[in-house]
């Protein structure tokens, strides 16, 4: 079992920054990879950023791409994702999730049917 809790939501103009944190507590050291998702109201829920945690390769978004970066505290058990220049299509819950590889596994990291652990979410609001 793994436990998940976000932190560094909240407010913040366009063109700012945030920091999202993701503490993990349980067998982490299980999680083969971690990712970032997010949903704004009339929209799915969106990948991200992920991360493969024994080796550290990234993924984003491409709308996400230049802009955000995940990264890793191995010893801390934390992921990571700075935020820069958001704007308001970033508003959203986002959430924190934590996966393993399967025999179903299809090499796309950001899709959220490949993550078996989530948190509650915190939310990101970005103003205009």
């Amino acid at each position: 079992q793994v436990g998940l809790v976000e932190s560094g939501g909240g407010s913040v103009q366009a063109g700012g920054s945030l920091r999202l944190s993701c503490a993990a507590s349980g067998a982490t050291y299980s999680s083969h990879f971690m990712g970032w998702f997010r949903q704004a109201p009339g929209k799915e829920r969106e990948g991200v950023a992920a991360i493969y945690t024994g080796g550290g390769t990234t993924s984003y978004a491409d709308s996400v791409e230049g802009r955000f970066t995940i990264s890793q505290n191995n010893a801390k058990n934390t992921v990571y994702l700075q935020m820069h220049s958001v704007q308001p299509e970033d508003t959203a819950m986002y959430y924190c999730a934590a996966g393993r590889y399967s025999d179903r596994w299809d090499g796309r990291p950001l899709a959220q049917y490949n993550y078996n652990f989530w948190g509650r979410g915190t939310q990101v609001t970005v103003s205009s």
